[in-house]
């Protein structure tokens, strides 16, 4: 019974709400149900830290979420503005809302600056990836959540 009340945290866009940075959403059918049922909180770490829908796309200097947390690398975003603080912000606002659901789970949208495990794109808009986490997956890690990607998840349930 304890199980069932238990709450999981997920990237909105993945609940199909059109919070990326293009405006649009990524979908998934089992997680947006999951929302609606009430087994699931939805957050968008760029929107809780103050950036708009749409935005330029961002992306983290040649670095990891994990540096972005020691203040040794930068989000920058297309424009090439620093928007670090605001995906900083984000981040805490995230683990806040963690921390008063009791949530100790998360499925986070793959390869974003925010969202990323694993591998995140290496600040160059190419589309090249590096091995990393996003800003708040590093902070969600580092406080002793579960983090799965939406693929992760998926193959995990078949």
């Amino acid at each position: 019974m304890l199980f069932r009340s238990m709450k999981i945290l997920v990237s909105a866009c993945l609940a199909g709400i059109n919070c990326r940075y293009d405006g649009k959403n990524k979908v998934n059918k089992k997680i947006k149900k999951m929302v609606k049922e009430g087994k699931a909180v939805c957050v968008c770490p760029e929107e809780l830290g103050e950036l708009s829908t749409p935005r330029p796309a961002s992306e983290i200097l040649n670095s990891t979420g994990e540096d972005v947390l020691k203040g040794k690398a930068k989000v920058i975003n297309k424009r090439g503005e620093d928007v670090t603080s605001n995906f900083i912000k984000g981040a805490y606002k995230t683990l806040d809302i963690a921390g008063r659901y009791k949530i100790s789970k998360a499925i986070l949208k793959s390869k974003s600056a925010a969202c990323g495990k694993g591998s995140i794109y290496d600040g160059s808009f190419k589309s090249r990836l590096i091995k990393g986490n996003g800003v708040t997956c590093a902070l969600l890690l580092k406080n002793n959540m579960k983090v799965l990607t939406e693929d992760e998840w998926a193959n995990k349930k078949k």
